[in-house]
């Protein structure tokens, strides 16, 4: 038996693709030794792996390796719950076995997920108050619980005491996301383990124990940034960490860092404390409560570049009352279900406080300097308005620079991270290349405006309750480096990219031209089915599915019908059916085989013009001298269209078309910019090559 010490990173991952019934490929060892190298030299690495790769072991080998040696954990952080399980439930387990003879031990790995995700067995036993309002708590346990709510609770109730994990994932079936409320709390409302009488039985508590003696840690981006965003330490101590889908990293940090304030959060808030405190905070709270949201009610919906002067005096009565009651909540009462409740008040009350501060600060420094971006949206809640004012931050890039890049030596890889055929621009928005520059006076190379973090504590990142973070060391700036390992599969040869440049430029109401549904019906045709639709809205998918069903023999389905994943399943399934949808779809479908022969893009996906942080942060490069359309707009359609793209060659056999039915794709002065971040396709503008070639690809 030899150990590690005599197996090198290509000789591990030999063993382990022989193990697994695979065969070598040169991306995968490419990018393996790439990674070991990083790990020892500290510089930072993106790599672009393309699809059939195998960048999982490419990235989970040397990370092991370097793990088991140092015995020291290495963090691994996707964007999706699919990605998730199939790191923990299949490659992880059949890694482990592979390698433990030639490792000085097993290697052994844990998932780790937010608080929220796990049974809350204080919250079951003390019976806290309901969110809704609809139910008293104590109704929700008696035996013969009327609702559906209340007979989810009872079902889960009897599932705390079968549970080894206490996981909502290992539910089956599932609760929505109400009645899982009523039995998990956020980390902000956990009493903490040292003051919980459940505190040693605790489900997060063990999952984050069995994490911290793990070799391979696997999160999700979320929890990464709280991570790095909060002042606790949510994940176990690292210094090294793999981000994979790392094209995500940025908007799911920027979805943690974004606050909100809605009526109904308020009008919670104010039910929790009604008997915590006296009567004249309680009406204090209410009566700057229903002001407030009577007044973003009123309002217009839209980016806010000036705060007037009433909906200014409206926050600060929110801010000064919902601090004046959380200072009024004694939160150290000796009763258990006393404490359980207080802390999910003061929870809150600190989320209202620390939200209605952000915003009235965001508004001080003049536009320029603005490291925050608010914003009015009045969304359909089941045919009534739910209005909802935002704070996020302008750019992560400093950020994460300052609180990610400072402190680990990290690898970020996706299929698709060069835009325009180059890293700049996602290096620049991960804040690769340089430090939060105060005020934001500085531009990133085609990247994001980089800015500073935001003013303050955010209220919304203090998610978790852990250890007080001490301020580890900051790593000395090695730089960063990218890397593209390219792709097994012969794109030139298994797939045409085919612009329809005929056809006239999309209208801007986002349903398609009369000449655009015939184009879609004649490719569909000659196709025999086997299409996925991929469109820039959900109106534009059942438009022209709509059109579509009434025109062609072959079944079609579209988003919103079923769940996403049975319609996948029901697409993969039959070779004659067509699969319409929306964003989701550009990204979640992995379809290999004849199921899936055209990819159709009804148009450019830019952002839409009315999306108040990408017209923020556009603006933002523009007024630094820089192209804000290129290094925002253009560069979010890239990334999606090469996501898109991504979704016809799965397998080393698949062959197919990705139709872009926008002819700026052929004719504008940024379409070479667009079509430099798509895989290598053979490109033509011909219809009738086209059509022939997918009427021979399915034997007609």
């Amino acid at each position: 038996m030899h150990t590690m010490a005599d197996a090198s990173v290509p000789e591990l991952l030999a063993t382990a693709v022989a193990a697994l019934g695979g065969s070598q490929r040169d991306g995968q060892v490419r990018m393996a030794e790439a990674v070991a190298h990083a790990f020892d030299t500290g510089e930072h690495l993106a790599v672009q792996a393309g699809t059939g790769t195998g960048k999982s072991l490419a990235y989970l080998v040397p990370a092991i390796a370097r793990a088991v040696a140092d015995d020291h954990p290495v963090v691994v952080s996707t964007a999706t719950i699919a990605l998730q399980r199939q790191l923990v439930d299949r490659d992880l387990p059949r890694l482990a076995d592979a390698l433990e003879d030639v490792l000085p031990r097993r290697p052994t790995f844990a998932l780790l997920k937010g608080r929220r995700n796990y049974l809350c067995l204080n919250k079951i036993h003390s019976g806290t108050g309901d969110d809704s309002g609809e139910a008293p708590q104590e109704e929700l346990f008696e035996p013969f619980a009327a609702s559906a709510l209340g007979r989810d609770v009872q079902r889960l109730t009897a599932w705390a005491d079968d549970t080894a994990t206490g996981d909502r994932d290992d539910l089956k079936p599932g609760v929505p996301e109400r009645s899982w409320a009523q039995v998990s709390v956020s980390a902000r409302e956990c009493l903490g383990a040292t003051r919980c009488q459940f505190g040693t039985d605790c489900f997060a508590e063990q999952a984050r124990a069995v994490a911290g003696e793990a070799d391979i840690v696997v999160t999700n981006h979320a929890l990464l940034a709280i991570d790095a965003i909060s002042d606790t330490t949510v994940l176990p101590e690292h210094e090294l960490l793999v981000v994979d889908e790392a094209h995500e990293l940025v908007d799911r940090v920027t979805s943690v860092a974004t606050a909100e304030l809605t009526a109904a959060a308020l009008s919670v808030a104010v039910r929790r404390v009604t008997r915590l405190v006296s009567p004249g905070l309680v009406q204090r709270l209410d009566a700057a409560s229903l002001t407030f949201g009577s007044a973003i009610h009123d309002g217009t919906p839209g980016r806010m570049d000036y705060l007037d002067d009433e909906l200014a005096t409206y926050l600060a009565a929110l801010r000064d009352a919902a601090g004046a009651v959380r200072s009024a909540i004694d939160t150290a009462p000796s009763d258990p279900r006393a404490a359980t409740a207080r802390k999910e008040a003061v929870a809150a009350l600190a989320e209202i406080a620390d939200t209605a501060a952000r915003v009235l600060t965001s508004f001080e420094p003049a536009i320029p300097a603005r490291t925050d971006v608010v914003w009015l949206s009045h969304e359909d809640n089941r045919g009534s308005v739910r209005p909802v004012l935002r704070v996020a931050p302008l750019s992560v890039a400093g950020l994460l620079h300052d609180r990610l890049f400072a402190r680990t030596t990290t690898v970020l890889t996706s299929a698709t991270l060069t835009v325009g055929g180059s890293f700049d621009a996602m290096a620049g928005a991960w804040g690769l290349t340089g430090g939060s520059v105060p005020g934001g006076s500085a531009r990133l190379d085609g990247g994001e405006p980089k800015l500073g973090p935001p003013h303050g504590r955010r209220g919304s990142a203090r998610l978790d309750e852990g250890e007080p973070k001490l301020g580890p060391p900051h790593r000395p700036d090695n730089g960063w480096r990218g890397l593209d390992v390219g792709s097994p599969f012969q794109h030139a040869k298994a797939g045409i990219l085919y612009v329809a440049a005929h056809l006239p430029p999309p209208g801007r109401d986002g349903t398609g031209t009369d000449a655009q549904l015939d184009e879609i019906a004649e490719l569909i045709a000659a196709a025999g089915g086997r299409t996925l639709g991929l469109f820039s809205s959900m109106r534009a998918a059942r438009a022209a599915a709509e059109a579509m069903r009434e025109r062609l023999d072959t079944p079609l389905l579209c988003q919103g019908e079923d769940t996403t994943g049975a319609l996948v399943e029901q697409f993969a399934a039959d070779a004659d059916t067509s699969l319409f949808g929306t964003l989701s779809l550009w990204q979640g479908v992995d379809v290999p085989g004849p199921s899936l022969s055209l990819v159709l893009i009804d148009r450019i996906p830019f952002p839409r013009p009315d999306d108040p942080l990408l017209t923020a942060r556009q603006r933002a490069v523009s007024a630094r001298g820089g192209n804000g359309f290129m290094a925002v707009a253009a560069s979010h359609a890239a990334l999606l269209l090469a996501q898109g793209a991504g979704r016809l060659l799965r397998g080393v056999d698949d062959r197919g078309v990705v139709a872009v039915l926008d002819s700026r794709m052929a004719t504008a002065r940024y379409a070479g910019y667009l079509r430099a971040s798509l895989p290598p396709f053979w490109a033509t503008t011909d219809t009738d090559k086209v059509r022939l070639a997918l009427r021979r690809l399915r034997g007609g």
